[in-house]
């Protein structure tokens, strides 16, 4: 069965941001399924608008940005 965006529903979506661009965690359930957690990296274009990168590595302040968004999005699950 291949991937349907229809059936991806979004449950929680918060975000932390720094110059550079913004860190997105968010919880979906894809078709009624368990609950997940997806963390993605969006980096600022030259334009300013916001485009998808690889998360990879993070700071420290990055980290502890997220951290307590991890810890919101676990009690969404």
């Amino acid at each position: 069965m291949p991937y349907d965006s229809s059936l991806d529903a979004q449950q929680f979506s918060r975000f932390w941001e720094n110059d550079s661009g913004k860190i997105v965690v968010s919880v979906y359930s894809y078709n009624n399924g368990p609950k997940k957690i997806q963390i993605v990296r969006e980096i600022k274009d030259k334009n300013g608008e916001y485009a998808f990168a690889k998360l990879g590595r993070l700071t420290k302040d990055e980290a502890l940005g997220v951290v307590p968004l991890i810890q919101d999005a676990l009690k969404n699950m």
